[in-house]
Parts: structure tokens; sequence; C-alpha cells
């Protein structure tokens, strides 16, 4: 099967890596590009295909957050996902969040897109930024709830300068 390469998207302080869930058999090549894009963190959103042990021994934290294929997250892993990237790159502005589903199309675009949105980009600037580099991201039941989506705007970034947050 061929999988596509993990993609950069980088949006004022924020940077993540999206991709497709690795193997076992894949996951030493995988990790070689965690560690290029200086990722320290993976959220894992689909089912698990790998064990996690080489990574955390390399530092990397996996969480493990799947929610449903082909439909957006809830509104309490919405929460939970911004709250996460809100704190990690005031913690670390240098950081990288991976994230990954099983084919990097779907959930974890999805999440991205809902961080870029939150950063202050227009739900079509969004789709189209991350499409540009993650061609055939989305599905229509992900793209209507990414346009109906109202964002509380927390982490849009009060001075871009200094990498903080709004409260």
């Amino acid at each position: 099967m061929n999988r596509l390469a993990p993609v950069e998207i980088a949006y004022t302080n924020m940077r993540f890596l999206i991709a497709h869930s690795p193997t076992n058999a894949s996951l030493n090549k995988f990790l070689q590009e965690l560690k290029k894009n200086n990722v320290t963190t993976i959220v894992r959103v689909c089912e698990a295909t790998y064990n996690t042990t080489i990574l955390e021994k390399e530092g990397i934290q996996v969480l493990d957050w799947p929610f449903g294929d082909s439909g957006p997250p809830s509104s309490q892993f919405v929460d939970k996902w911004l709250t996460f990237v809100k704190q990690k790159f005031h913690d670390d502005p240098d950081s990288c969040i991976a994230v990954h589903c099983a084919t990097g199309l779907g959930r974890g675009p999805v999440l991205v897109a809902l961080a870029l949105i939150e950063g202050g980009m227009k739900y079509e600037d969004a789709v189209h930024f991350i499409r540009q580099k993650c061609r055939g991201a989305f599905n229509s039941k992900q793209l209507l709830y990414l346009e109906e989506y109202r964002p509380t705007m927390c982490l849009r970034l009060r001075n871009p300068r200094y990498k903080c947050f709004i409260q």
C-alpha cells in the first residue's frame, strides 16, 4: 500500500506533523521523521498499530486519544485537544506535535484544522492550507463539521513576538 509521507503544517507559533499510522515495520523510518521535526509528542487518534516502546525510549510521548473514524470529534475531545495544544506550545514553543490517524487524511487533519481555526484562521483557509500539503484530506462530514465549528479563539496569539496565548 502506498502511503502519504508525513506533512508539516506550521501557522503562527504552532507546528504539526500529520501522518498516517505507522506499523512496527515502518516505525524506525517514522522515528527519523519525528526527530527531524523536533516532535516530542504524538497524538494517536486511531487504533494502535505499533508498539510505543522505541518512541518512549527516544523521549517521545504517545497520547492514545482515539475517536471514531470518518466523523468529527466530540466537544469534550476538542476541549482536551485544544487545552493540550495551548499548553504544549506555551511550555515548548519550538516543538512540533505529531498527530496521526489510520490514513492521515481524516481525523488527524481535522484536529490540526481546529487548532488553525482557533489560532485565527478562517475554516476555508485552514482546509485549503492543509489540503495544499495533504491532498485528499477531509471527507464531507468533516468539512461540514469544520464549517459549522464556532471557535473560541483560545489559541489566538496576543503578541507573536512573545509567543504567548490569551488566557
